[in-house]
């Protein structure tokens, strides 16, 4: 059981959401919240697998939220996906660094929201390849952070390939195809960069990748 917490300002998006998701056999709304405080607390005492959260909202917004999220090592498990109604922009550049696993615009089709919670619980990034080239060209804009990624050094150099298809947005089965090993070694390849690289999913992954200068544009 996929287990979510709604987290917007809208009573009716909120609503929406859950008469969906809740229609599953495989998926519970357990908890709403108003607004990115509120948010929070809910999913301190209740743990969820997904927390779907909106990135403008009173009180706290969602970045903030989801920063918080990711600095605290008891909510490791959780998984943001961000809710905005205008698509990639500054503010989910923003939510992405600040350890978010994807976002959905909030007039997705149903099936393509359901579909969204099932990758997102599976722990891969919400990262379609037109978001990854809007990343990618959002790096170029920006010097590297000489700072990020301090443990680009330790990556094995099959790690390091693991992750460069990874920033392509392929799952770990499109992995080891590619790399031709099996998709648990191309698994543990990912974990094993992600603990080095210190990020909470695959989503912060990619972003350290970019940010880090391991990825270059001319990868894609």
């Amino acid at each position: 059981m996929i287990r979510v917490l709604l987290c917007d300002d809208q009573p009716l998006i909120r609503g929406g959401f859950r008469a969906l998701l809740n229609a599953e056999d495989d998926i519970d709304v357990i908890a709403e919240a108003g607004d990115g405080q509120e948010g929070l607390a809910l999913i301190k005492e209740h743990l969820p697998d997904i927390a779907l959260i909106d990135i403008q909202m009173p009180v706290m917004d969602g970045i903030e939220t989801t920063r918080r999220i990711a600095a605290d090592p008891d909510l490791a498990g959780v998984h943001v996906v961000i809710l905005t109604n205008y698509g990639f922009d500054e503010y989910v550049f923003n939510a992405l660094r600040a350890g978010a696993a994807g976002f959905l615009v909030k007039d997705i089709e149903p099936d393509d929201l359901l579909h969204s919670v099932r990758v997102a619980a599976r722990g891969d990034a919400l990262l379609a390849p037109s978001i990854t080239r809007m990343l990618i060209s959002r790096y170029v804009a920006q010097p590297l952070n000489p700072g990020v990624g301090e443990g680009l050094k330790e990556l094995t150099n099959r790690e390091r390939e693991a992750v460069l298809l990874a920033a392509q947005g392929l799952s770990n089965d499109e992995i080891a195809d590619r790399m031709v090993i099996s998709p648990f070694t191309a698994k543990t390849h990912i974990n094993r960069a992600m603990a080095k690289l210190q990020a909470r999913d695959r989503a912060q992954l990619v972003v350290l990748a970019y940010e880090s200068g391991l990825v270059a544009p001319r990868s894609q």
